[in-house]
């Protein structure tokens, strides 16, 4: 006699929750996805996709139409305020890859897999919370029962909340603005640059053929930097060699905050906690969407053969957590030292840098993601040609 399909509910249709969706699918459960917005769709420019979610991408069978025009970096080089490079392979090594890879191109793929994986995803669903016995709560009052429930529900997460598992959400006054621009012949190629002058960032992303990532960072104190439309003007002063750059900004961009999230567990009985719900951060490692990436694959996997669900979701926690928050608190302090470091020691700064990027132990521990979390996907580095 074959055992009961177990069933998941999932919040969240962003790149945590279609992750996860697809993975449990893969292995058999029944999955009912929530999304809040009348369609499922991503909005953004460009994102940075690490050894660790490309192996989920592998693992789902999403990988192909993710980076069918992505842009595989080779080298990300970063350049102080006199134009000095302090790091040329800046967090690579070894055999990790990085792709840059348009947002909505991603998204999509994770909605085809999870289509392809027999996923129902509902539209226009708005969820109020759950409880830890299974039980995901719609706004309309409706009760849905599952064997687990999945808050992938972001930042200001219903579910989180609902479970009582929040510890701190706090906004880190610093965030960016991203772009794609029209490339033109003399852009980088399979290479990312970054470019910091005192509390301002810059980055310039190859993505597509025809189209470069820009980001530009800098604190929430800084009025003209977070500027809507963009001040060009501003940020050439900061930049002037990027002058070419600035003015292909278009006038729509937005400026976006960047938060942390901490929570006392990411587990209470059957719900479980993926992504920016879970441990938001900002994107200063590239690392914020493939660890939700990775989180939710592995939650999958830890699942898979077991038959009770909370002392599953425990074991989840005690392997996933400990890369996701290392990389966390590093993220948090490459944000200080790249946007609140003071100006008058600038050079001081650059030194620093510099020298641990030419540390092997250093640069593993800040990339540990990429390296370990990899590792939680698939033992063996897959080397790609």
């Amino acid at each position: 006699m074959s055992s009961p399909t177990r069933h998941a509910e999932i919040a969240g249709g962003g790149l945590a929750g279609l992750t996860t969706a697809t993975a449990l699918a893969q292995r058999g459960w029944s999955v009912r996805l929530h999304e809040r917005g009348r369609e499922l769709r991503e909005i953004g420019a460009g994102i940075f996709m690490w050894e660790n979610a490309l192996r989920v991408l592998e693992e789902i069978g999403a990988f192909d139409e993710a980076v069918h025009r992505a842009e595989r970096i080779d080298s990300w080089r970063l350049y102080d305020e006199r134009q000095r490079r302090l790091q040329d392979d800046w967090m690579k090594g070894g055999d990790t890859r990085l792709y840059t890879v348009l947002r909505p191109d991603l998204h999509r793929a994770l909605a085809n897999a999870a289509t392809r994986a027999g996923v129902e995803i509902v539209t226009d669903s708005l969820v109020a919370g759950a409880n830890p016995e299974g039980e995901l709560i719609l706004e309309s009052g409706k009760v849905l029962k599952a064997d687990l429930v999945v808050g992938a529900d972001g930042v200001g997460s219903p579910v989180r909340n609902s479970v009582g598992l929040n510890l701190v959400v706090r906004d880190l006054e610093d965030g960016c603005m991203r772009s794609l621009i029209p490339r033109l012949p003399h852009d980088p190629v399979d290479n990312a640059l970054e470019y910091w002058n005192g509390g301002r960032r810059v980055g310039v992303v190859p993505v597509t053929p025809d189209q470069v990532y820009i980001y530009t960072c800098c604190p929430s104190s800084d009025l003209l930097g977070r500027q809507r439309p963009f001040n060009k003007e501003s940020w050439t002063e900061s930049f002037p060699h990027l002058r070419s750059i600035f003015d292909r900004i278009p006038d729509v961009s937005r400026w976006a905050s960047f938060s942390d999230v901490r929570c006392h567990r990411w587990v209470n009985g059957h719900v479980a906690l993926v992504g920016d719900a879970a441990s938001a951060m900002s994107p200063n490692l590239g690392q914020a969407a493939c660890l939700a990436m990775t989180n939710g694959y592995g939650l999958a996997l830890m699942l898979e053969g077991r038959t009770e669900v909370p002392s599953g979701l425990l074991a989840w926690e005690a392997r996933q957590r400990p890369v996701t928050d290392a990389t966390q608190r590093y993220s948090r302090l490459y944000g200080r030292v790249g946007t609140r470091w003071p100006r008058p020691v600038a050079d001081v700064r650059s030194a620093l840098v510099w020298a641990a990027g030419r540390s092997k132990r250093w640069q593993e521990r800040v990339n540990v993601a990429a390296h370990q979390g990899a590792e939680s996907v698939r033992p063996s580095l897959r080397r790609a040609g």
